[in-house]
């Protein structure tokens, strides 16, 4: 199992277009803390080097959503992703 699996599934619940959680939240639904490379934009950015798997990518994308960390470096914002995409 992905660790990020719960992510996945919470993920394809929401029917919002965008949210935010925080790393507290997200981590109370990993059950997990989230590693250090977290607090790095790049380590949640979606689209960034696709030919490169990441777990929590590949679980933000499974889940409908593009994920962003916002500049306070203490939460994401998901965004739905287009439907054909």
């Amino acid at each position: 199992m992905n660790d990020y699996e719960p992510l996945r599934d919470y993920l394809l619940k929401q029917t919002l277009a965008e949210f935010v959680l925080t790393f507290d939240e997200i981590e109370a639904i990993i059950d997990a803390a989230l590693p250090r490379a977290a607090h790095r934009a790049s380590w949640w950015d979606s689209l960034r080097s696709p030919q490169e798997r990441m777990p929590q990518r590949e679980a933000c994308l499974a889940g409908g959503y593009i994920a962003t960390r916002q500049a306070d470096g203490r939460s994401v914002k998901f965004k739905r992703m287009k439907k054909g995409r």
